[in-house]
């Protein structure tokens, strides 16, 4: 069952250098490092997925977490307890504390800068 931690803890243990985020279905793979959002490490890998506010607010990039483990910088992300047990969470302002798998189909290449 994956997990979310509501916030992130005082302590923080020794964490690889990065994390690896696959989108499912469409088999999107990048590298997330600790403290980068899982939408800012789509982003810097050339993936864009939905969202809008990348704030936590709006949801409109809320997504299901297959596998893994994630960790959100704030005590309210805008999930519900129930939502989190469901598997859904925000990318926008959640961070990877594994190695993800994430259903996601609107997933596509970001445009060149």
């Amino acid at each position: 069952m994956p997990e979310s931690t509501p916030q992130l803890p005082p302590e923080r243990a020794a964490q690889p250098a990065t994390f690896e985020v696959r989108i499912a279905p469409d088999g999107w793979v990048f590298a997330a490092t600790p403290g980068q959002s899982v939408l800012q490490a789509a982003l810097a890998a050339g993936v864009e997925l939905e969202s809008s506010c990348r704030n936590g607010t709006c949801r409109t990039c809320l997504c299901r977490l297959v596998q893994g483990q994630v960790v959100y910088p704030m005590a309210w992300p805008g999930v519900s307890a129930d939502e989190q047990a469901e598997g859904w969470f925000l990318p926008c302002v959640a961070m990877a504390r594994s190695d993800l798998v994430v259903e996601q189909p609107m997933a596509w290449p970001a445009p060149a800068p």
